[in-house]
């Protein structure tokens, strides 16, 4: 008997139609988990390294992790990994909601799908049934609109549908896939499946998931729901709003928007509007939210409230989470909450990343004011009209033409990068806010911070919040309230860190950019990260653990619940080493893509004081303590540190390792 994990996966030719039930080897578990790192595991072994993101060969893999469909709280998550249109590298976008737990339900750990079909199909998992059928009568409609009208042809109301929208048939490097309250939103996988041809993966299933010690883990849940309660019951003091709770960022229970209005940025990244949220603002933002919002939601066995059902005016009724309720209405640099809300709805259902998408849009604005797109560009078209004047209607006349790949739209929806170097004249220096070809957050601060240098610059998924989380973002300015948060913090891996957050201030010798100090940063980022791969490979939420200050998941605890779960025997040093293969196994697979040092840089103008000796001083110490060579290549001593012999050796034959150095 298989624990925490159904042991198959459902592989899926889309050319020639062949549908298989395959056992996986049960050592996977062992060598690397689940979710991200099985499947890491598998484009390693099964895709050539110069297979390009819209060949037949780029697979693209659905995965659940080792936790989910358990009683594990908020273990909801859906990992969805390809190679990017957009960045070129391996990524892996994830969702919440009940798709995870219902496939493994279904009685598979993975769906992963091979070559493409010849015509559009959607997928339909219902336990051992398993069918691709016709969508061509579905081509066209929205995300949304999809999920509905396969729910109703199947005359499954229960099932779970992951669909794309017409900016995934067109694939729109930015294209999402959306699911119910979630979506698989960066790098481009909407794309993939509209390349692939599949408009919907829809699954239902009733089958039982076995766990080894039902009383060991039930007994962690039942202390974990005391920790959730207690947190919920006391939020954390001197942090702002959506760092003092647990959870994925509460954007739709906190109507108090002043420090995101106020300290992100306006525009294509680019202005901070210092006392935006007036008295007038305080009024009608939080108004105009409440009256949006239908009714709180959660994804599956999670007692947080992340999400929103929204039913505003005469809008249709759409899922909203997290940070997309200001993400359109501040790059369009439009102050109503009004827009926003019609707007996200609008992206939600072309399918769109509402974190990258907005800011292709406020890239064209500048454009457009700088004559760069020129009225020729903005002329209607053989099926759309001309370019609105005024803000509003402009900014939705570009998000119509990106995801429609209309016009100018076709050129701008492969992201800012990619489309800044096709436009040319001169639009290559408004491309000021992307690492790795990424739309970063728009975020620009003051003094260059060395553990969000390291972060920034080397994580995979290349997005900031997936990596930082556990350690605050920024010193307490008095000794008291640093006295008061190390006071109770089990979760960290020493307790001799509690020192350095008492040591470290706002100003002076002991702030940023020197303290934490680089051997500091290191260890902290390493953890930060190490979490995060955690969480990937069970497919827990960040919000309850890697990315939260003072989570119910961490170190500690972790080992005995995964124990529990799939009766592997961990302690933290084992559990450590699972991931940090998996983590280098995916930093190889970049590498061989091309990926180095070259790539790994902040955007310029992110602090306004660098310091270039002390970042580079990071950069170097960061690839020693992760056992890198200073092109950031896994060396050959780590690799095999970690049973990854075969990586080397791969690494080696190509050039990217020289003689085992470093």
């Amino acid at each position: 008997m298989r624990y925490g994990e159904t042991g198959y996966n459902l592989e899926i030719d889309l050319a020639t139609g062949n549908i298989e039930r395959v056992e996986t080897d049960p050592k996977l578990m062992e060598t690397h988990l689940g979710g991200l790192g099985t499947s890491v595991k598998l484009h390693w072994d099964r895709v050539p390294a110069d297979v390009k993101p819209f060949d037949d060969e780029n697979m693209l893999i659905i995965s659940s992790g080792v936790l989910n469909a358990t009683p594990a709280f908020s273990a909801n998550r859906t990992v969805v990994t390809f190679y990017s249109p957009e960045s070129d590298l391996l990524a892996y976008p994830m969702m919440g909601g009940f798709f995870s737990a219902e496939l493994k339900y279904a009685g598979y750990d993975k769906v992963i799908f091979h070559n493409k079909s010849p015509k559009w199909v959607y997928i339909w998992i219902n336990n051992d049934k398993v069918e691709i059928r016709d969508a061509t009568h579905l081509v066209g409609r929205g995300a949304l609109e999809t999920q509905d009208l396969i729910r109703m042809e199947l005359n499954q109301p229960n099932a779970q549908v992951a669909a794309i929208g017409v900016a995934g048939e067109n694939k729109c490097f930015t294209a999402s896939i959306e699911q119910g309250r979630s979506s698989a939103s960066r790098l481009g996988g909407g794309a993939i499946f509209g390349d692939k041809k599949i408009k919907a993966v829809a699954v239902r299933g009733t089958q039982d998931v076995n766990i080894y010690n039902g009383e060991a883990f039930m007994k962690e849940m039942k202390d974990m729901m005391a920790y959730i309660n207690f947190r919920n019951a006391n939020p954390i003091p001197d942090v702002m709003t959506i760092l003092s709770g647990i959870g994925s960022p509460q954007e739709m229970v906190h109507t108090d928007e002043k420090w995101h209005t106020e300290n992100f940025m306006w525009g294509n990244a680019r202005t901070r509007r210092r006392g935006f949220w007036d008295e007038k603002i305080n009024e009608e933002f939080p108004r105009t939210q409440l009256e949006g919002i239908k009714r709180l939601i959660s994804c599956f066995n999670c007692p947080q409230h992340c999400g929103a059902l929204i039913s505003y005016k005469e809008t249709p009724r759409y899922m909203a989470k997290c940070f997309g309720k200001l993400t359109y209405m501040m790059a369009a640099y439009v102050d109503s909450m009004d827009f926003a809300w019609r707007t996200l709805q609008r992206a939600t259902e072309y399918g769109v990343d509402s974190f990258s998408t907005p800011q292709i849009l406020a890239f064209a604005v500048e454009l457009i004011e700088a004559g760069i797109i020129t009225e020729k560009d903005l002329k209607a078209g053989p099926t759309w009209p001309a370019c609105p004047t005024d803000k509003e209607g402009r900014f939705l006349w570009l998000l119509d033409r990106v995801a429609h790949r209309e016009g100018i739209g076709d050129v701008l929806a492969d992201g800012v990068y990619l489309a800044a170097r096709q436009i040319g004249n001169g639009a290559e220096a408004f491309d000021h806010n992307t690492i790795k070809r990424h739309e970063q957050l728009p975020l620009k601060l003051g003094t260059m911070d060395p553990l969000y240098y390291l972060m920034y610059a080397t994580n995979e998924k290349i997005s900031i919040t997936q990596i930082e989380g556990n350690w605050p973002q920024g010193a307490f300015p008095t000794m008291e309230q640093r006295e008061a948060f190390v006071k109770d913090w089990p979760q960290l891996p020493d307790d001799s860190w509690k020192q350095w957050l008492l040591e470290w201030e706002p100003r002076g010798e002991k702030a940023i950019p020197y303290f934490p100090t680089i051997d500091m940063c290191c260890q902290i980022v390493d953890w930060m990260e190490m979490l995060h791969n955690i969480d990937d490979a069970c497919c827990v939420c960040a919000g309850m653990s890697s990315f939260c200050l003072k989570p119910p998941y961490h170190i500690h605890n972790y080992p005995r619940i995964i124990s529990a779960a799939t009766g592997l025997d961990l302690d933290e040093a084992s559990l450590k080493k699972i991931v940090n293969r998996s983590r280098n196994l995916h930093r190889a697979l970049n590498n061989r893509r091309g990926m180095s040092r070259k790539d790994e840089k902040p955007p310029q103008d992110h602090w306004k004081r660098r310091f270039p000796e002390i970042e580079e001083n990071l950069l170097s110490a960061y690839y020693t303590f992760k056992g890198w060579n200073q092109d950031g290549v896994p060396t050959k001593e780590r690799l095999n540190e970690l049973d990854l012999g075969y990586v080397a050796e791969d690494l080696e034959k190509r050039g990217l390792l020289k003689d085992g150095q470093d």
